[in-house]
């Protein structure tokens, strides 16, 4: 009767409750076990961001300029990465810090602030690429600015993380979204159209037609009207599809 009662707890403890559909089934046998484990003592464990992660000697980085037409003095941008699993195929490199310099001492202690916090956030590690789009949705109170181009930036902050984004695309973390040549090709073609109806800009600062607006897709003033339909001439976005 003992030896019963032990064969139903053990009985017990093997039972599994399924959930969900059974769409197919493996038996596991000593020696497929005994691969499985050879297979993960193998593989290396892979590197990823943490924030106990020991800071190396030599990093990476990236200098941005920024200049904006509300100060006098220009901002440096400079990002520094890890390299993960180097020499692996795994191998990735990742935002490590930031630091912002300026000879404007107006925004320092924001700015100070503002890099710490990023810092911070790249040492967590995981995705980190929310940043970006909380950054660029920052507006100042007082107004944007149009940058050499027609970009509009809504604030400084906005062109901080515009910055940290064109590095995020350049390390691989954020996939570019850059018009293909036959669509760069289209707009040219398209522009030059346009200008040859209208005219040409006359202004250094706006590589676009005077008459173009604000494309709210690319936020840069490259909208016209062309065939009956508004079409940004710098993302190709159109009203008409």
């Amino acid at each position: 009767m003992e030896s019963s009662k032990a064969d139903i707890k053990q009985d017990d403890a093997m039972t599994h409750k399924i959930d969900k559909k059974i769409v197919s089934y493996k038996v596991l046998t000593d020696d497929s076990k005994a691969n499985a484990a050879n297979t993960e003592a193998l593989q290396p464990e892979l590197e990823s961001m943490h924030e106990k992660m020991e800071r190396p000697e030599v990093l990476l980085g990236s200098t941005y300029k920024i200049k904006t037409p509300q100060s006098e003095h220009a901002l440096y941008i400079t990002i520094n990465d890890m390299i993960l699993n180097a020499g692996s195929e795994h191998e990735e490199r990742r935002p490590y810090e930031v630091f912002i310099n300026s000879k404007n001492m107006e925004h320092f202690q924001w700015v100070l602030a503002l890099t710490r916090v990023i810092s911070a956030v790249f040492r967590k590690g995981g995705d980190v690429c929310f940043l970006v789009e909380e950054l660029k949705a920052v507006f100042d109170p007082k107004g944007g600015y149009f940058k050499k181009g027609g970009v509009f930036m809504p604030s400084l902050v906005a062109e901080i993380g515009c910055a940290i984004e064109s590095h995020m695309k350049h390390i691989g973390m954020i996939k570019s979204d850059e018009l293909s040549d036959h669509q760069k090709q289209f707009l040219a073609e398209k522009r030059k159209e346009f200008e040859a109806k209208h005219g040409a800009s006359d202004g250094e600062d706006n590589s676009y037609p005077e008459q173009a607006v604000l494309c709210a897709k690319c936020n840069t003033k490259a909208m016209v009207l062309m065939d009956g339909c508004m079409t940004c001439l710098n993302c190709g976005d159109s009203k008409c599809g």
